[in-house]
């Protein structure tokens, strides 16, 4: 039982709260002043807790896996968790459905816990379930817009897809292989045509939800159309998950098979990039220009797994964090002016700089470090990525991800040259931030400035291994 309680203590935390808001609910309830606060407590405390009391083993014949690196990677996903909780109160206070909102979002939170510490592909596609639908009932939260109905309708129809695909490629490698083990698989895998399949199979679903080029189509459309706590949650929380377990699955699983992934890794990562950075180039609305953004990052992402080595993985690790902390503070900006204002267009930002200084310095930080600019820790968290990445000797590779890097450069500064430069009549007018909003805005804003500083933040990651 004490193996059980320190091994699954992060899922286990997840599901008490749950349950919580599961008796609040069905008792008398509280206004959603109370709960929200109740909630951002209790998301705190599993935050700190996930850094005690932490141990390594398995659990249930292998199912269950965890490692100081895995309870590491819930901390980050429980850190971004916390941080939306509070960017996002002035709309969670308005929303009528608030247990019902954290409830669902919660649900996901453990399903992702869960897909991060399985051991066997069944449990991980129960895991990506648990993890994938509360978040298509979430896009859909804001009842009386049909954009929102009509981005949870895209999700779920490619989350269903995609699934299908991933249970058809699960299939094939247990009829060539006799197992769904992550232990016993690479020991198994010959890389006959049936198996390469089967490993597109799995790499195509991983590939729709992280969202990489050509599997990225519903991204934009659902963002848009979600509220902005769903959109900064499938941006961040939902792609650092996917990421880490599709990083230790390449690694682990399917190391037999590396030339063959490797080749798809690379191709796919420069496409992401290029396709990504094209399109945020267009981009009016806030929420698809982030969209956009995120699908570059990820191609980023990519270049840095397809080290296939200790330095990957840390720089990896070491980058989501820091993408945690610039996303989430444009979304949070993003998240003020829309609930305030209902702009979300990002020629409204302009002369925001002359009405709202906070909002604009806070802004523009967080593009900074999305485009690698020094001394944000997006620079650093890139410089490791691509140093990672020509750990292979791939030096076209790198200078291709440079190239883009420089791409990227134009369509982020566009934002802040509106912010500071450009003139507008009828700017948008001084915003109240309240205490909530305002001190997640600044964590997030220090966690830019001083993650790209501290440079034992990535030795600790690299220790953990």
């Amino acid at each position: 039982m004490n193996e059980l309680l320190t091994l699954m203590k992060s899922e286990l935390l997840v599901t008490a709260i749950i349950f919580l808001l599961l008796f609040i609910k069905i008792g008398k309830g509280l206004k959603n002043e109370s709960l929200l606060s109740l909630v951002q407590v209790l998301l705190l405390v599993n935050f700190v807790l996930g850094f005690f009391f932490n141990g390594e083993g398995n659990l249930f014949g292998d199912m269950f896996t965890t490692t100081p690196l895995i309870a590491f990677q819930k901390s980050i996903l429980n850190l971004a968790v916390y941080l939306i909780s509070l960017l996002c109160a002035d709309w969670l206070k308005k929303t009528q459905h608030l247990a019902e909102f954290f409830l669902l979002m919660l649900s996901a939170l453990l399903g992702m816990f869960l897909m991060i510490s399985s051991g066997n592909l069944l449990i991980f596609y129960l895991s990506l379930e648990l993890a994938t639908i509360p978040v298509a009932a979430m896009a859909n939260f804001d009842l009386d817009k049909k954009r929102s109905s009509e981005g949870a309708m895209k999700m779920i129809l490619s989350s269903a897809f995609s699934s299908g695909i991933l249970l058809f490629g699960i299939s094939l490698l247990y009829g060539t292989t006799g197992t769904v083990s992550f232990s016993e698989l690479p020991g198994l895998l010959d890389g006959s045509p049936l198996q390469v399949l089967a490993f597109v199979f799995l790499f195509t679903a991983f590939a729709f939800k992280l969202s990489i080029v050509p599997f990225h189509l519903w991204t934009a459309d659902v963002y848009e159309g979600s509220p902005i706590a769903v959109t900064a949650f499938l941006s961040v929380v939902s792609k650092g998950a996917v990421a880490f377990i599709f990083m230790a699955t390449l690694f682990k699983v399917f190391q037999p098979m590396l030339a063959t992934w490797y080749i798809m890794l690379v191709i796919l990562a420069v496409a992401t990039m290029l396709i990504g950075n094209l399109f945020a180039l267009r981009q009016q609305n806030i929420k698809r220009f982030l969209a956009f953004s995120s699908i570059a990052q990820v191609g980023f992402i990519l270049a840095g797994i397809s080290s296939n080595a200790v330095i990957g993985t840390t720089s990896v690790v070491y980058f989501v964090l820091i993408y945690v902390f610039s996303n989430l503070a444009s979304f949070g900006v993003a998240a003020v002016i829309s609930e305030n204002t209902g702009k979300e267009n990002i020629d409204d930002y302009k002369g925001l700089y002359k009405t709202n200084p906070f909002l604009s310095w806070i802004l523009a930080l967080a593009l900074f470090s999305l485009a690698g600019i020094p001394p944000t820790a997006g620079f650093f968290g890139k410089l490791f990525l691509l140093t990672a990445a020509g750990s292979t000797a791939a030096y076209w590779f790198i200078t291709v991800a440079a190239l883009n890097m420089i791409i990227s450069l134009f369509y982020y500064l566009r934002v802040v040259r509106a912010v500071f430069m450009d003139k507008n009549e009828q700017p948008i007018e001084k915003i109240k931030i309240s205490a909530s909003v305002k001190m997640a805005l600044l964590i997030c804003g220090a966690g830019i400035v001083l993650l790209g500083l501290l440079s034992w933040v990535f030795e600790h990651i690299e220790s953990l291994q």
